[in-house]
C-alpha cells in the first residue's frame, strides 16, 4: 500500500525560467527578449539606446525592470508605472513579430530536458512561475524544445499577471488547482534567485533553490526561512524525484 500511496502523490513543480531551466549565452545572450525591452522603451517614451543592464534586473518581473529601468533614465515612478499596460504590449509585439529568433543567446541548462521528462512521466503538473510576460516565457520553451514537457493546459504565474514574484507563486496555484480540483498534497517551486526562495515560502510552496544563475548556495539560503532546498543544478533527476517522495 505504502508504494501505491506514492504513486498517488499529487505534485505540482513550478520552474522559473532564465538561470533555472536556460541560460544566457555568448555576445547575443538572451538577445530578442532585451530587444523586446528597448522597443517597448523607445516606442512608448521614445528613449533610444536605453539598456535593462543599467539596473539589477536578476530576479525581477518584467514589470518591475520596465519601472525601475525608466525610473533610472528620468521617467517618474508613476508615469511608468500607468504606462505598462502599453510597454507590455510592445514588448510582446515584438517579440511575435521576431519568434523565429527566440533561441538566439540562450541554451537550455544541463539536466533539465531529463527532468522534465521524469517529472512528466510521474504525473507531477508542471508550470511555469517567472518574471518573463507570459508569452515570451512560452516562446523561449518552445524555441528551445522543452514546451512538450509541460501540463496541458499550461499553467503558471507570469509577469504579465503581477509586478510582485510572490504574487506569481499564489495565481500559479489557483490556476492549477481549477485544473486539478483534489488539489496537491506538496507545492514546489524551482529557481535561481533568493526572490524565487522568497516568493516560493510566502507562497506557501516548498523553495528549491539551484545555483545555476548569479547566485551563490550562502545567498540562496539567506533569503530562506530555514526550509528550502538549495541544489547545485538540476542534473540529478533521481535525486530531485527522492526529494520530492515521488
Amino acid at each position: 500500500m505504502g508504494e501505491e500511496e506514492k504513486r498517488m502523490k499529487r505534485v505540482m513543480v513550478t520552474f522559473d525560467v532564465d538561470g533555472t531551466l536556460i541560460k544566457s549565452t555568448g555576445n547575443s545572450s538572451n538577445r530578442l527578449h532585451r530587444q523586446a525591452f528597448s522597443h517597448a522603451f523607445y516606442q512608448v517614451f521614445g528613449l533610444k539606446d536605453v539598456s535593462i543592464d543599467a539596473i539589477q534586473h536578476h530576479g525581477q518581473t518584467d514589470p518591475l525592470i520596465l519601472v525601475n529601468t525608466l525610473v533610472h533614465y528620468g521617467i517618474p515612478s508613476d508615469v511608468a508605472s500607468e504606462r505598462l499596460p502599453d510597454l507590455k504590449a510592445r514588448m510582446i509585439e515584438y517579440a511575435k513579430e521576431h519568434a523565429q529568433n527566440i533561441g538566439e543567446g540562450l541554451e537550455v541548462l544541463p539536466g533539465v530536458s531529463s527532468l522534465l521528462d521524469a517529472l512528466s512521466s510521474k504525473g507531477v503538473a508542471i508550470g511555469l512561475v517567472t518574471g518573463n510576460l507570459e508569452e515570451i516565457a512560452w516562446m523561449k520553451m518552445e524555441g528551445l524544445g522543452i514546451q512538450k514537457y509541460f501540463t496541458i493546459p499550461k499553467f503558471g504565474g507570469f509577469g504579465t499577471d503581477h509586478t510582485e514574484r510572490g504574487e506569481l507563486i499564489k495565481i500559479a496555484a489557483n490556476r492549477a488547482n481549477k485544473l486539478y480540483p483534489d488539489g496537491f498534497d506538496l507545492r514546489v517551486h524551482v529557481g535561481d534567485t533568493p526572490n524565487d526562495i522568497r516568493a516560493a515560502e510566502n507562497g506557501g510552496a516548498l523553495a528549491i533553490g539551484v545555483c545555476t544563475g548569479v547566485f551563490t548556495e550562502e545567498e540562496l539560503q539567506k533569503a530562506s526561512n530555514g526550509n528550502a532546498v538549495i541544489l547545485p543544478d538540476l542534473t540529478n533527476a533521481e535525486a530531485f524525484l527522492k526529494l520530492l517522495g515521488i
